[in-house]
């Protein structure tokens, strides 16, 4: 039952994160065409939005995760993102793109707060670094493949056929992971009812790494929404090639997700915590004052080692710690703090793109990256 549960949590992973990435990477053509987005701030708005809207519904979700099955979830997400893929090249208008990728955000909430939650409850203890890591690598390989499609498909025909083809790619996707799990039932027999109170003391109990997952939210929306845009209009590399060194990105990340159990076993949570937090901030840093493109490309490089080691040591740390029936309560506020971190920086992002140029948001988030991984020095020296 476990290893189903971590096969069709991994595919649902895949394809719930390939799906969240295929958008964005028509960002860079639609601005060069000034077609539906016509400024860096547009870009913006609409990972702002999807990111709120995300925040939103994962609440919902986490709320009715004990009184709806799993694999119920399952179908309905995958099925809205088969949908919403297939009619987002169908906008007209700024408008019309912002509903449909509106409509994409929602279908995508559902795996961080419920998939996450199952994976956690049916490793605990000592597997769960090891099933973290599986699932955290799994997202990230379906970023890869996605990244390296979308870039040479678009270039070579146009930005819509890649969500045409991920619309048919998710959906066997979707259904592979579903009936695997079809026999199995998440029901618990006592309903856990998250009032007020429960959730005031499920965020009680993450606290401590709330401001990580904030940070890490903000990495990940800086990446996807701006990365592109970086390398394509700053540097001139074709989208082709864009894609290409995403994909070498996430692959890279997609490599240390899957090594998190054996570097935590030898290093320790907390030092890999910390390694992970500097790493990042220091290659935000480089990726901004890249005076060429090769400096760019090795930042990016050296941000994809240790910002995917960011989400699972904070992941296994939230599922050591937090009692079985409020795990889906748990991961719903982590992954909504990721949420939230992308969808101020995203936000602030464009419209800071817009006056001090592409490459502003990551000098922005290089240094913030630094103070927050000092607090957690700090904060570790002071206990």
């Amino acid at each position: 039952m476990k290893k189903k549960v971590l096969f069709s949590a991994s595919l649902f992973h895949a394809l719930d994160d390939a799906a969240s990435v295929l958008v964005p990477m028509a960002f860079p053509i639609l601005y060069s065409q000034q077609f539906l987005i016509h400024k860096y701030s547009h870009m913006g708005i609409l990972s702002n939005l999807g990111l709120l809207v995300t925040f939103l519904f994962q609440i919902v979700i986490a709320y009715f995760s004990d009184r709806i099955e799993y694999k119920f979830m399952l179908l309905l997400s995958y099925l809205g993102i088969c949908l919403s893929l297939a009619l987002i090249p169908l906008s007209s208008t700024f408008a019309s793109l912002l509903f449909l990728y509106l409509l994409l955000r929602i279908f995508l909430s559902f795996y961080h707060p419920i998939g996450i939650a199952w994976v956690s409850k049916t490793h605990p203890s000592q597997g769960i670094d090891f099933a973290m890591g599986i699932q955290s690598g799994s997202g990230n390989l379906g970023v890869f493949i996605a990244f390296l499609s979308a870039g040479y498909i678009s270039q070579k025909f146009d930005w819509k056929l890649p969500l045409f083809i991920w619309a048919i790619i998710a959906f066997f996707l979707g259904t592979t992971s579903f009936l695997a799990v079809r026999k199995i039932s998440s029901k618990r027999q006592e309903i856990h009812k998250a009032d007020l109170s429960s959730w005031i003391e499920t965020t009680k109990s993450i606290k401590n790494y709330i401001l990580g997952f904030l940070f890490g939210g903000a990495c990940w929306a800086t990446a996807i929404y701006f990365a592109p845009s970086l390398l394509h209009h700053k540097f001139n590399i074709s989208m082709g090639q864009t894609g290409l060194y995403l994909a070498i990105w996430i692959g890279i990340g997609t490599t240390v997700s899957y090594l998190f159990g054996t570097l935590s076993f030898h290093i320790g949570r907390f030092r890999l915590c910390v390694v992970a937090l500097f790493g990042s901030s220091l290659s935000l840093f480089l990726i901004g004052i890249a005076p060429v493109k090769e400096v760019a490309i090795f930042g990016l490089l050296l941000f994809g080692i240790f910002l995917f080691l960011i989400y699972p040591v904070l992941q296994s740390f939230v599922g050591n710690e937090v009692e079985e029936k409020k795990q889906a309560q748990a991961f719903s506020l982590a992954s909504n703090s990721q949420m939230l971190g992308g969808a101020i920086i995203a936000l602030g992002s464009g419209f800071l793109s817009d006056v001090a140029g592409i490459n502003s948001p990551f000098i922005l988030m290089g240094f913030l990256g630094i103070f927050i991984a000092f607090f957690y020095v700090l904060k570790k020296v002071n206990t």
